[in-house]
């Protein structure tokens, strides 16, 4: 949704968009594309004006290259504290603020707080983890068919998984998913509101520090032992870490495995292609990734001194939100040798520039473990369940329109 209103800035731009977009925009009528504003405003131009819910002046970033530009740009905050960082909702400004964690702070800080948890995330860890997250994958499966020839794909195989995984690193017992599981929703919930999403994130910080000081006195082989052993970490920043992990960790791996699981039903030509050849994964997964760019709401960064992007002129103090769907399907970069456009599947696709995971210094520290898990996930539902289809018409099923990590409310399955 457009309006003709464009907002006022401290400083007037090289060239001017002639239209400004409401943030959040409404979705259209495929649930696999980003909604049609975002489509139209990067045909306008790589950097086009924005409203904020409250308000507030924006800048929208679409392009490939222009959003790559402003990730990689330490001009461009993304601490949320900065002034002018772009919120789309009170619960939002509470999540990112609050006490924020690594991902919302500007290096050195950013960096050193990183540094505390990246090892655990190497690609050579993360393939050591294979066996074990095919194990969990395989007993998910089992649960799943066990006299049953239909399920919820989102409740009963989707959303356990990585949660089982992310327990298993973090050393979080799994009988708690109920608790996290619950707090996270609210939180990604851009429809909370500051107190839903105060008092979330205060039981939710409140159960990580306690269980990081049950680690200290009694270290297992997991993540969170390794954090609150250290003397150079505050509990505050040991229950931050925890907390970023454990939410970021299967909240969005779930959303991303059952839309890929629907885009597939939604594909069977390609699903059989794909059957037929498991070598053809890896790949697969990228264009998944590249296609349906689940971060649908954007990455938000506040510049810090003016700065000039493709011929427009963004002030300092501006919120500006790079549009990482719309840069993914950059046709000069994502159209196929046979033509085929960025705005279809196609599983063949050379897909491995996209900027699902972000780009830059705060590029997803989990993506090598999502790309794991969903790597194993979609190669054994295909393999164990090659009548798998959907059990409703595809015009019943709801979206998670207003979480960070768009995805499926449900995703009834038959077999």
């Amino acid at each position: 949704m457009t309006t003709t209103e464009s907002p006022t800035s401290t400083s007037t731009p090289t060239t001017t968009p002639t239209t400004a977009v409401n943030l959040p925009s409404p979705y259209g009528s495929c649930p696999f594309d980003p909604p049609p504003a975002y489509a139209a405003a990067a045909r306008e131009g790589a950097v086009t004006r924005a409203v904020l819910p409250d308000g507030t002046a924006a800048w929208l970033v679409t392009g490939y290259d222009e959003v790559r530009a402003v990730l990689a740009d330490p001009r461009f905050s993304a601490d949320a504290r900065t002034p002018g960082f772009p919120f789309l909702s009170p619960g939002q400004r509470e999540l990112a603020t609050a006490k924020p964690s690594f991902i919302r702070m500007d290096d050195p800080e950013h960096a050193r707080l990183r540094r505390m948890v990246t090892k655990d995330f190497l690609v050579k860890r993360i393939e050591e983890l294979r066996p074990g997250i095919q194990d969990i994958v395989d007993r998910a499966a089992d649960r799943m068919t066990e006299g049953r020839t239909s399920a919820d794909l989102v409740a009963d195989f989707a959303l356990p998984i990585p949660s089982l995984v992310i327990c298993m690193m973090l050393g979080v017992p799994y009988e708690d998913h109920d608790l996290f599981q619950s707090l996270s929703r609210t939180l990604l919930d851009n429809n909370s509101t500051r107190q839903q999403a105060e008092e979330a994130h205060a039981r939710l910080m409140g159960y990580l520090a306690e269980l990081a000081e049950r680690k200290r006195r009694h270290p297992e082989d997991d993540i969170l032992s390794r954090l609150a052993a250290r003397d150079d970490l505050t509990p505050q920043e040991t229950a931050s870490l925890g907390f970023l992990l454990l939410v970021t960790g299967h909240e969005s791996t779930a959303n991303m495995t059952a839309i890929s699981v629907l885009a597939l039903l939604r594909h069977p030509d390609q699903t059989a292609r794909l059957r037929a050849d498991p070598g053809l994964i890896r790949g697969a997964v990228e264009e998944l990734l590249r296609h349906l760019t689940i971060i649908h709401l954007g990455l938000g960064r506040a510049a810090t001194e003016p700065v000039t992007l493709a011929g427009v002129t963004i002030p300092a103090g501006a919120g500006v939100i790079c549009m990482l769907s719309t840069a993914n399907r950059e046709e000069h970069l994502f159209t196929t040798a046979n033509g085929t456009a960025p705005t279809a599947l196609d599983l063949t696709r050379d897909a491995r520039r996209h900027v699902a995971f972000g780009y830059g210094t705060h590029q997803c520290l989990g993506q090598t473990l999502a790309r794991v898990e969903l790597q194993i996930i979609l190669t054994t539902l295909l393999h164990r369940l090659p009548t798998l289809r959907l059990a409703v018409p595809p015009a019943q099923l709801t979206y998670n329109e207003n979480n960070i990590a768009y995805g499926l409310r449900a995703l009834p399955v038959a077999w």
